[in-house]
């Protein structure tokens, strides 16, 4: 199984059983999972790295390469197609970020890593810099006896590093979080639209993971998709009288296409007029 695992480029991955997944659904994911797959076994979960270094740009990073869903999918559908060779007689359902699946408390229950105080899985040597995948499978599984490396510390250097105070010790408040608002339609608050303009990003946010001391030396991805062909930046100029259709041949391949360019171009319409404050 690790074989299967290692070619398909995940940096870790565990098993947990349906009953051990119990604690972390409630009545409405349990019951999209049994829809999904009758007799469930378990849930095969995997941390696919993304981290290719702390290069300039006004992306996240984790946006900078191919749309992590198009990437997790494919290398999870060798994975399927590998595991019903091997038991031709159950399924195997891939699963990123379009699942009931809650992949983080699966992946905790699996071994895999912690959550950190950035409310994000935590998995050394490859800090939080993590993609999560699952394969859902009517194959009894047992729990993964995994040994969870202790790493985060809660020293509370991602609180402090977040401008718009979205992490406390009550644990993350999802609406002041800068990476929802980049990604937020519509007009934002006069609040929403000040702390959106002070991000050094359009898409995304870097913040608490750049201070996070667990990600100080991360290990950078081998997975091609995350390392080659990056685009950094976007500007104003290179979108403005971008169709939808044409946004979606453009960047279609890319994780921040799914809202369309309006979004995009007023956080850079925000960017340039705190520039031009800053300048003035």
């Amino acid at each position: 199984m690790n074989a299967i695992w290692k070619a398909a480029g995940a940096a870790a991955w565990g098993a947990v059983s349906f009953g051990g997944l119990l604690p972390v659904l409630d009545q409405e994911r349990r019951q999209k999972i049994e829809d999904l797959c009758p007799n469930p076994g378990g849930v095969f979960v995997a941390a696919f790295s993304y981290f290719a270094g702390r290069s300039p740009g006004n992306l996240a990073l984790y946006a900078r390469g191919e749309d992590y869903h198009r990437v997790l999918l494919r290398r999870l559908e060798g994975v399927c197609a590998s595991l019903k060779a091997r038991y031709p007689d159950h399924c195997f359902l891939p699963g990123a970020d379009n699942s009931p699946i809650p992949e983080q408390g699966a992946a905790v229950l699996a071994g895999l890593g912690e959550k950190g105080q950035h409310n994000l899985l935590l998995v050394p040597p490859y800090g939080s810099y993590l993609f999560l995948g699952t394969i859902l499978t009517d194959l009894p599984l047992e729990t993964s006896v995994g040994r969870i490396e202790t790493a985060c510390s809660h020293c509370g250097a991602c609180g402090r590093a977040c401008p718009t105070g979205a992490l406390s010790e009550h644990g993350l408040e999802a609406s002041r979080c800068l990476s929802h608002l980049s990604q937020k339609k519509g007009e934002l608050s006069p609040w929403e639209a000040k702390a959106q303009q002070r991000s050094p990003l359009i898409w995304g946010c870097d913040l608490c993971q750049a201070a996070c001391p667990c990600n100080r030396h991360a290990r950078e991805t081998e997975l091609p998709e995350f390392r080659e062909n990056l685009l950094h930046a976007l500007s104003a100029e290179e979108i403005k009288d971008l169709t939808n259709r044409q946004w979606k041949e453009r960047y279609g391949d890319r994780a921040f296409s799914w809202r369309g360019p309006s979004v995009l171009r007023r956080n850079i319409a925000l960017l340039e007029e705190r520039t031009q404050e800053d300048d003035d």
